[in-house]
């Protein structure tokens, strides 16, 4: 029979609506058989799909059993009396009826009459309807594939998915490599991020005198911050009630005691906000007590920073010895400078956690790693002594329209430097008015020494026997020399001197006359021997060692000028060493500077010192230098402004042409005294020099008062006794005048010898 295309096999999901005239079950479902023919495989050999064969027509027409009155085909092979089955929502499989082959004739039909044969009509072939929960024989069609555009929901949903999947493996990737591979990395970086480290400035350590009193020393200071993103909060209660302040009100609370205006203050803080800085200095170097006043005010943001400030109770009187130390903690020059291996301490560390508005974490992680105090350091200046030739110094420098000045007391028996002045000076807490020459002049300052060094040709020519203290030795008005005359500061006609009156008077010519009688190799070497041409070895800051050719590369008259002070250059604190030799007898003690170092135990440890005490002349040969000198303070002598009552002195003057470098001449003078008492059993050396005085020339009138009062205050202060007795001072002048003494006629042509006294 013939079988439509397009019905799926066994479709018992669902049924096809009853057609007109087809009989119904009393429940008003279609009757069995009367359903559409349910598709079957097609047998082997059939016609093809959508066509009726003549063999498969029923014989009786319409009428008959195989067909319908309107002729379309029964029911397909073998679905008559096959019970359809359906699934219901609960998994249970019920039967239905089977469906009918025919459909009973309705009303109007004539079932009995006979049939005309129906013509042969060729099936038009539809495209098979899937239907739900088919199910049969055969392979079902293949339906066409379901297009999805962009905005379908389902790839919607598919993308989003896909897009949320890949979101969250990221995060997972990261909390793996946070919590994992990096926990101690990012641990640390977070902790980093929240971690503040302060150093703890160290103590510095104190410099003292030899009796401790305080030259410098360090004291606590404070310098105030402030946030202003954090002080914007500030509330405090005004008339009974809590009220934000903010900026304002901080700088009003705050400038009484930082002592300046609110109105500057509040612009501080203004400008630091309008840059979003969380850092802004409302206050440098202020006391602690002050900071505790400004703490209590309980101001958020407003935090302090530790210093230490470098405090020198003496002022101007050890400015130069001591130096300074710089607003970053660096020395600038003295014993802060020299030492500054042993002050200087090591600083500290304070870590600690904050918070955003930066105030410290209470339960926060933080370490501290306290600060190592620098060590103190005990000089040999006694600071009273000091003040003393300071201030007198300065004084005599003013009354003489001097340029500048300076003292230097060593203890004779040990080389220790008592005190070392300096004028002009400076206030070393205020270096921002300091000017000028700011180093110790003693130490580093050079310039010819004149008269003061003709000890040295004396000794020479004590040591190599050409003369003796009352050697008769006859000086000319002029001598002329190296093609040129030389002539004493004074005129005079021929005199008939000593050895020792020589040099009571100094007389140039004198000089000369005795120092040619050895090779100036021979006054090289004593010029060494007592620490020209070297420095001292104490180390100072800037210390020169002056100028002190080889006698190889002396020039011209130098020959002849170096036995009186030019032509050679020094310092105050060579030349005072020169006097100290000799008046320890010929030995000379290397200068001390540091008494010692603090060991920590209450005690003081002198550093090692290589440096040992050295012979330069004989006992009697400094002995006779000293009488010698004692007629330079007599009556006759160069110097008797530089007398000390009751106490024999010895010492000798000098006038020596000044050489200003920044002029490249010769300018002025350089009037200096040197000497020491007492006489007999010398205890101190003075050094007095006084650069180009305009009110006054001469060694013994410039510097002689200074040196007698420094002197007698050290003599004093020392408890010396007065001193009596012992041998006098040798005789000025000879007798007769020898016949061997070189003598020299005037020359009108002479010029002035550069050493006038």
């Amino acid at each position: 029979m013939t079988q439509r295309r397009g019905t799926p096999p066994g479709d018992r999901g669902r049924q096809a609506p009853p057609r007109s005239g087809a009989p119904r079950s009393a429940t008003g479902r279609p009757a069995a058989g009367a359903g559409r023919p349910t598709r079957q495989p097609r047998p082997s050999g059939s016609a093809p799909s959508g066509r009726t064969s003549a063999a498969a027509r029923p014989a009786g027409g319409r009428g008959a059993s195989g067909g319908s009155a309107t002729g379309r085909p029964a029911t397909s092979k073998g679905s008559a009396g096959r019970a359809r089955t359906t699934r219901d929502p609960r998994g249970a499989t019920q039967g239905l009826p089977p469906r009918q082959a025919s459909r009973p004739a309705g009303p109007g039909t004539a079932s009995s009459a006979p049939s005309r044969p129906a013509k042969a009509r060729p099936a038009k072939a539809r495209p098979a309807k899937a239907r739900k929960g088919g199910s049969g024989g055969g392979k079902p069609p293949r339906s066409k594939p379901l297009s999805l555009g962009v905005g379908h929901p389902r790839r919607r949903a598919r993308f989003l998915m896909i897009a949320i999947c890949c979101v969250f493996s990221l995060f997972a990737v990261q909390l793996l490599r946070i919590q994992g591979v990096e926990s101690s990395a990012v641990s640390a970086a977070a902790l980093g991020s929240r971690t503040q480290k302060v150093t703890i400035p160290a103590q510095r350590g104190d410099i003292v005198d030899t009796d401790g009193v305080v030259l410098a020393d360090s004291v606590d200071r404070r310098n105030v911050t402030g946030d202003p993103l954090a002080m914007a909060e500030y509330h405090k209660t005004v008339n009974g009630k809590r009220t934000q302040v903010g900026l304002s009100g901080a700088a009003a609370d705050l400038a009484p005691l930082l002592g300046v205006k609110a109105a500057d203050l509040l612009d501080v803080l203004n400008k630091a906000a309008a840059k979003d800085s969380r850092f802004t200095y409302l206050a440098k170097d202020i006391a602690p007590t002050q900071w505790r006043s400004i703490e209590s005010l309980g101001i958020p943001g407003v935090f302090s920073e530790r210093t230490v400030r470098r405090e020198y109770p003496q002022g101007t009187s050890t400015a130069p010895l001591v130096g300074w130390v710089n607003s970053d903690g660096k020395p600038g020059g003295g014993i802060e400078q020299l030492f500054n291996s042993a002050l200087d301490g090591k600083p500290g560390l304070h870590v600690y956690e904050r918070a955003r508005d930066g105030s410290p974490i209470a339960s926060g992680e933080g370490t501290d790693e306290p600060a190592v105090p620098g060590q103190s350091v005990k000089l040999t200046i006694d600071n009273d002594l000091q003040w003393y030739a300071q201030n007198i110094l300065a004084q005599r420098v003013q009354e003489t329209d001097g340029l500048s000045g300076d003292v230097v007391v060593l203890d004779v028996k040990t080389g220790k430097v008592r005190a070392a002045a300096s004028y002009p000076s400076f206030d070393p807490s205020n270096m921002r008015s300091a000017d000028g020459y700011l180093q110790l002049r003693p130490f580093t300052e050079v310039y010819e020494p004149g008269s003061t060094s003709k000890v040295i040709t004396m000794a020479a020519a004590l040591e190599q026997g050409v003369v003796t203290p009352t050697t008769p030795v006859t000086v000319p008005p002029t001598l002329e020399r190296a093609g040129r005359p030389f002539r004493d500061s004074s005129p005079h006609g021929t005199l008939n001197l000593t050895t020792a009156g020589v040099l009571a008077q100094s007389s140039n010519i004198g000089t000369v006359l005795i120092g040619e009688k050895f090779s100036p190799e021979v006054f090289r070497q004593y010029a060494s021997k007592f620490g020209l041409g070297q420095t001292t070895g104490v180390g100072f800051p800037g210390e020169s060692r002056g100028i002190m050719a080889p006698a190889s590369q002396w020039k011209g008259d130098q020959r002849y000028t170096v036995l009186f002070g030019q032509g050679l250059a020094g310092t105050a604190i060579q030349q005072a060493s020169v006097f100290q030799t000799i008046a320890n007898g010929g030995v000379r003690q290397p200068v001390q500077l540091l008494e010692g170092i603090d060991d920590g135990d209450g005690g003081w440890e002198k550093p090692a010192d290589d440096r040992t005490p050295q012979r330069v002349i004989q006992t009697d040969t400094a002995s006779q230098l000293t009488r010698m000198m004692q007629s330079v303070v007599g009556e006759g002598g160069t110097a008797t402004q530089a007398a000390v009552p009751g106490y024999q002195v010895a010492g000798k003057t000098s006038t020596a042409q000044r050489y200003d470098s920044e002029l490249g001449r010769y300018d002025g003078t350089t009037a200096s005294f040197i000497g020491y008492a007492p006489a007999n059993d010398p205890r101190y050396v003075v050094a007095v020099t006084v650069q180009r005085p305009r009110k006054g020339t001469y060694g013994g009138a410039v510097a002689g008062p200074v040196f007698s009062k420094v002197m007698s205050f050290a003599l004093q202060q020392a408890r010396i006794p007065p001193t009596t007795g012992g041998p006098g001072p040798y005789p000025m002048t000879a007798p007769t005048a020898p016949s061997s003494s070189p003598s020299s006629s005037p020359s009108p042509s002479s010029s002035a010898s550069r050493e006038k006294q």
